[in-house]
């Protein structure tokens, strides 16, 4: 977790210089930095509201919580909110001017006892803290959907983005009710510094009988003959397309992304635009995009000139650029003109027309910090002089940013260098540790394996037996009978108190209650290495917790001889062990009485062995032995068992079962689809071939790797890489899911791999996951969707093989955005129509709710084969 955090502090460096080398047009796609609120870096005084209910609801509350801890903080207006919504807010101040492209929100559950969250509010925002703008979306909009339960993280894209200092947001119900929020606004640094800027109207244009409008429809200043003291299209960092009747935004009217002037309407022959800037600043170039589509009438412009003001007077000296013509592309352009690096806190510029029509769609300044104390500078510009008492009049003061900028960078790789040293000398450090406790450690692994069940019993007793402490579970929804405010709980909701509450809840409450939770925290059965944007510290604690809905069986393990196995084949590889297809000899007197075993009794049987490696650390150790504890507790027929273990020494071993016919995607591969889907089920398999399946057989398969996910979910466990590499096959068509995939280099290709440290199977994986790191029984819903597509096609391409890790990524967005634009696995040739659209489609619904359980999954499945 420390090795992310400096590389995000990294990235954010990386950012900073880059923003401070070239300081250009503002990108919305790559600008959506969270600002602060979630991580701290505004701090408590510059977070205000109208009012707050008590001192724990206080402003300095209302902070996203991404790491999904108790939900117990945020900010909650003292009375009841409005209809209207204008009354209450949450004011944040950024401290400088940054251009906004995000707001997240979240409610208030505090583990449970609370239900506070605002299902709609508005957004205000200011630049100078005085004047204060309502904002709305490109067609006029001004609420935004928010909340719709306490717990999930909400999104919204600004549409149009805004540039501001200060941001409120304000509550909007349809009654009166008590709502609670948490905020995080994304975006980045606006480093123009323009306030504002002042234009003429836009003209409308008649092309073809078709009317095309040119005006600022976004514009956030007032509009009465000019537009003046404010922004709008032309920093909204959207710039037009070649072909005008024609925008980047969806279901916008022809011409919207330009804002244009007729030249016979302006018989000045040009048009004028002041910008206002934050304070003086030594400018050294505008960058205008402009349309160029001369065969419709519209050119670039011809001149500008641009004056420039400090004080109360236009200068009378203007810089004049005149851009080359061009007479054969008709592609639209951005156009740089150079402004002598000359001081101003003011531009005047005049654009001059080349044609009938002249459209810009984004202007962008590029400056400095302006430092200008000489008599010289002063004479020359008609700037009035600014010496500091004692100042030498004749000292000539550098106004370039370079040596600024050589300075921060230098201590910038400083600062980097050290961090790297601190890590280093850490790592060190630990490993150090790691040794010395490593004999210790041995001992106490042996031990605990010994006298789990005992020390089950006992933690069980010790839990149950103080009836006096009460604590209410993290993973615990509880609603208030009615909708007035909850006060914050003050208790401490951790582990073991977890599983004393859901005791005294009962099994039907408890097994309720962890499936309500969305987050990472339920156990997980897949080994596959997936980072997630949540701790993964607390997924193992909440896993002991679900070892006591095993408490009634048997979970003995037996240790097996070391020197019966024989090494056969390397299956896969992880962060800190290995699989291995080893023959078990005498493996037949270590099995239950419920698991057959085809053959020879005498004969070895084959069984995959997980190691873990000798030099892990602690935490992997305990790990691996808090897997063997569920894995013993396993008894589904289409869940791979848990056989036997050694543990006597190192490396730690875990046995488990391998089917003869090997993992399912290998299976299917070599398998051809008859040629009809429908012939007589009752036809004897004998007579298919080797080499052919039937369409029944085929959702066989499907049918038991439903039930055994079904099972799965019953105990609240998230698999997390769910698909065909992952199961396994043995006679007659038997499924077992296994969870060894991992790294094996047969399906290398099916991983995405994370800076060269954590995989991701990000074609199985669920929008979700991959962007909020979510993993659910929806998320599995989501993987078995897949894995069935899988099936459908006998795995003879890769799930969107048409695309690439980065393109599958991107779609991913789309599902996100919700605009219609994601991308589907198409239907498989030989799958129904109400498999694919019925089952299929429904397990990659957007929403997770709306996605059918691993129950409806199996029974609908069942019926199909009826």
């Amino acid at each position: 977790m420390k090795v992310m955090k400096v590389q995000q502090m990294s990235h954010h460096v990386v950012f900073i210089m880059l923003a401070a080398a070239v300081q250009c047009q503002v990108n919305p796609e790559m600008c959506r930095y969270p600002l602060g609120m979630t991580g701290g870096q505004i701090q408590d005084e510059y977070i205000s509201a109208s009012s707050h209910w008590s001192e724990s609801t206080a402003a300095r509350f209302g902070r996203l919580d991404l790491d999904n801890g108790d939900g117990d903080g945020a900010w909650c207006p003292d009375i009841m909110s409005e209809p209207d919504g204008l009354k209450e807010y949450l004011q944040v101040d950024l401290r400088s001017l940054h251009f906004i492209t995000l707001v997240g929100t979240q409610g208030r559950h505090a583990d449970g006892m609370g239900n506070e969250f605002a299902q709609r509010y508005r957004i205000k925002y200011s630049r100078d803290g005085s004047n204060w703008v309502g904002w709305h979306d490109r067609k006029g909009r001004q609420v935004i959907e928010g909340n719709r339960n306490a717990y999930d993280v909400v999104l919204k894209d600004l549409e149009p983005p805004i540039i501001a200092r200060y941001v409120r947001f304000m509550p909007v119900t349809d009654h009166s009710m008590i709502v609670c929020m948490r905020v995080e606004l994304y975006g980045c640094q606006w480093l123009d510094g323009l306030m504002s800027y002042s234009i003429p109207e836009g003209h409308q244009m008649i092309y073809r009988g078709l009317d095309v409008y040119f005006n600022d429809s976004v514009y956030d200043g007032s509009s009465a003959e000019r537009l003046t003291k404010g922004l709008g299209q032309l920093t909204d960092g959207t710039w037009g397309l070649d072909d005008f009747l024609h925008s980047h935004i969806y279901g916008m009217w022809p011409g919207y992304d330009y804002l244009g002037w007729n030249n016979k309407s302006l018989p000045k022959g040009y048009v004028e635009m002041i910008f206002e800037f934050d304070r003086v600043r030594n400018f050294t170039s505008m960058k205008v995009h402009c349309n160029n589509m001369f065969s419709r009438g519209v050119r670039m412009f011809r001149q500008a000139t641009c004056y420039f003001r400090s004080g109360s007077d236009w200068e009378s000296d203007p810089v004049t650029f005149r851009p080359e013509v061009d007479r054969i592309s008709q592609g639209a352009r951005f156009i740089t003109v150079p402004l002598g690096d000359r001081t101003a806190s003011a531009i005047k510029c005049r654009f001059h027309f080349s044609d009938v029509w002249m459209l810009l769609s984004e202007v962008a300044f590029q400056s400095g910090s302006a430092v200008y104390n000489t008599s010289l500078t002063s004479r020359k510009h008609g700037h009035p002089t600014n010496l500091l008492p004692g100042e030498d009049p004749t000292h000539k003061v550098d106004d370039s940013n370079t040596r600024i900028l050589i300075g921060c960078l230098v201590a910038i790789i400083a600062i980097l260098l050290a961090i790297i040293v601190i890590i280093l000398w850490r790592q060190v450090w630990q490993k150090m540790l790691e040794k010395a406790s490593r004999r210790l450690l041995d001992n106490e692994l042996s031990a605990r394996l010994a006298v789990q069940t005992r020390a089950f019993s006992s933690l069980h007793s010790s839990l149950t037996s103080d009836s006096g402490s009460t604590s209410n579970s993290t993973y615990e929804r509880i609603f208030p009978l009615c909708s007035d405010y909850q006060e914050p709980s003050r208790l401490i909701r951790k582990l073991p108190e977890f599983a004393q509450s859901m005791e005294h809840l009962g099994p039907s409450i408890s097994s309720r209650a962890l499936a309500s939770s969305g987050l990472d925290g339920a156990p997980h059965y897949a080994e596959a290495d997936i980072i997630s944007l949540q701790e993964s510290a607390d997924s193992y604690s909440i896993a002991a917790v679900n070892m006591n809905l095993f408490a009634g069986t048997d979970s003995s393990m037996r240790e097996f001889p070391r020197h019966k196995l024989t090494f056969k084949e390397k299956l896969g590889e992880g962060q800190f062990g290995e699989v291995h297809l080893c023959e078990a000899e005498g493996m037949q007197d270590f099995l239950d009485e419920d698991l057959s075993i085809e053959g020879n009794n005498e004969s070895p049987l084959l069984v995959a062995v997980k190691t873990l490696r000798e030099d892990a650390n602690k935490n992997a150790r305990n790990d691996f032995l808090k897997e063997i504890r569920i894995m013993s507790r396993l008894r589904d027929p289409n869940i791979v068992r848990l056989l036997a273990v050694c543990v006597d020494t190192d490396p730690l071993c875990m046995i488990t079962e391998y089917m003869e016919n090997g993992d399912l995607n290998q299976f299917l591969c070599m398998l051809r689809l008859k040629e009809s889907a429908d012939e007589d089920k009752s036809r004897p398999e004998e007579k298919e071939g080797e080499s052919m399946v039937s369409y029944s057989k085929l959702i066989g398969m499907a049918v038991q790797i439903a039930s055994g996910m079904k099972y799965l979910s019953s105990l609240n466990f998230v698999h997390r890489d769910l698909a065909t590499r992952n199961c396994l096959v043995g006679k007659n068509y038997t499924i077992k899911i296994a969870d060894f995939g991992m790294s094996r280099n047969l399906y290398r290709g099916d991983y995405y791999r994370i800076q060269g440290r954590a995989v991701l199977p990000i074609r199985w994986m669920s929008w979700e996951s991959i962007l909020l790191g979510k993993f659910t029984m929806a998320s599995d819903v989501w993987a078995f969707g897949v894995t069935l597509w899988e099936i459908m096609t006998l795995c003879k391409k890769q799930p969107y093989s048409q695309l690439s890790d980065e393109q599958v990524i991107e779609n991913t967005g789309e599902f996100f955005r919700d605009q219609g634009k994601q991308v589907y696995l198409p239907k498989p040739l030989c799958c129904p129509d109400r498999v694919y659209n019925d089952l299929m489609l429904s397990c990659w619904r957007r929403n997770a709710k709306q996605r059918p359980s691993f129950q409806d999954i199996h029974t609908q499945l069942m019926e199909s084969l009826a």
